[in-house]
């Protein structure tokens, strides 16, 4: 099981991610099974940008989905267009994903499942076959120094 929707205020620490053109900062992030993390997610670039967290599978299942968006006008290349969005019920309001304009912010806090298979991604149409994904790679609690 990849995970579900954390608690904010139960958070066990936040990791800042920046959105550039096809890249993501830090490109690979470590998680604990059960673990909390609040991600706090910019779009530094100067084109809309997803934060995806999910696996290869989800991500082309969520293909057609983000075309449909394009080609409808719900999105542009640097612009997200929420009220065509709702009128056609595509609200992109996923616990485990946020769709941003450049200059936005906004934050996922996810409580990772057992270890799996799993990492995030861009879902916009070219930018994760561009190279615009990322690892979480799963390690065992560390104990803190005391």
């Amino acid at each position: 099981m990849m995970g579900q929707s954390g608690n904010p205020a139960k958070a066990d620490r936040v990791i800042e991610v920046s959105m550039t053109e096809m890249a993501f900062e830090p490109s690979n992030i470590q998680a604990m099974e059960g673990e909390t993390i609040t991600f706090v997610v910019s779009n530094d670039g100067e084109f809309v940008h997803e934060f995806n967290l999910g696996t290869e599978r989800m991500w082309q299942g969520h293909i057609d989905e983000m075309k449909k968006m394009m080609e409808t006008g719900m999105m542009t290349v640097d612009e997200v267009n929420h009220d065509k969005m709702m009128q056609a019920g595509m609200m992109h309001d996923d616990a485990n994903s946020v769709l941003l304009e450049p200059g936005q912010t906004a934050k996922v806090t996810w409580t990772f499942g057992k270890k799996t298979e799993m990492g995030f991604a861009c879902n916009v149409p070219g930018h994760r076959e561009s190279g615009m994904v990322g690892d979480i790679t799963f390690v065992k609690r560390v104990l803190p120094s005391s």
